[in-house]
């Protein structure tokens, strides 16, 4: 119900929003409202965001208009004569059980979604992520699949005397993606071999820290391939800007052709330098 809810408002919103960009007044508007996301708590996080700003904007709407009809109505110029009372007891039962009753409606799908968050039970897939500065490296635990992903060539080019302007995804591309099936509970454990980094994809919905010494845990099903960028969410040192996030999900089948690719190439290639060695 509450996600039915929460999804005729959006739609109310987006249909509003459309009506202004057709008019050329708030066109973009869409990139204004937070991203829906494409795995399941991201749409429970967008939910719980738009149950919270109507209700917010209901209480904005009540207490301002309350304010607005107090002043134009009732000012002195009008006639009217300040009140005299000292004590309510209505007055005080209704500023104490309204608000308690506004701070359960928020708190029982905000602990739902919470709980959620850290249920991380049935994966199918584990991938260790360990932040370094500054860059990540990626286990893949069950595949045996393991690598280092850092800031692409062309955006480090770009900084240093290139023009950014001509790089796509400027400081946000990768040279190695991390590459996901879709339609898969993923569990990722974060850590770190330095200091604090932080892993962040909007698009999957959450967020967590990777502290050194320190094991923490996400989980993500998403359900559309495509490719989703993020970034180190923790300031970490002078190269922090510098360490984005790309997911490349793809189906099931191409992850598993994927897979088998990679692991290939890496045994050419301990062939080949084995051959070098001797």
């Amino acid at each position: 119900m509450l996600s039915k809810i929460c999804r005729g408002a959006a739609a109310g919103l987006a249909a509003v929003s459309t009506s202004f960009a057709a008019s050329g007044a708030m066109a973009g508007w869409d990139q204004l409202n937070m991203p829906v996301g494409v795995t399941p708590i991201s749409h429970d996080v967008y939910d719980l965001h738009m149950l919270i700003l109507w209700i917010c904007a209901i209480i904005g709407v009540v207490v301002f208009g309350a304010m607005f009809v107090s002043i134009v109505l009732h000012r002195k110029a009008a006639g009217h004569k300040p009140a005299h009372f000292h004590h309510s007891t209505f007055a005080e039962i209704a500023w104490t059980i309204v608000p308690f009753v506004i701070l359960v409606a928020c708190a029982i799908p905000a602990t739902k979604t919470l709980i959620n968050m850290e249920d991380t039970s049935e994966a199918e897939i584990t991938i260790k992520v360990t932040g370094y500065q500054w860059l990540w490296k990626y286990e893949y635990v069950e595949d045996g699949v393991s690598f280092y992903s850092s800031l692409a060539p062309s955006s480090r080019e770009a900084i240093y005397g290139g023009d950014p302007w001509k790089v796509d995804h400027y400081l946000l591309a990768v040279d190695n993606p991390v590459v996901l099936p879709v339609g898969k509970k993923i569990r990722f454990l974060l850590t770190a071999d330095d200091v604090i980094h932080a892993w962040w994809v909007p698009a999957l919905g959450m967020k967590k820290d990777a502290i050194p010494g320190f094991v923490n845990e996400i989980w993500a099903i998403i359900e559309e391939p495509g490719t989703y960028r993020g970034q180190c969410a923790e300031l970490c040192g002078k190269d922090h800007g510098f360490m984005p996030i790309v997911v490349e999900a793809r189906s099931d089948d191409a992850y598993k052709q994927w897979v088998a690719s990679y692991k290939a190439d890496q045994q050419t290639k301990l062939a080949d330098a084995s051959t070098v060695n001797q």
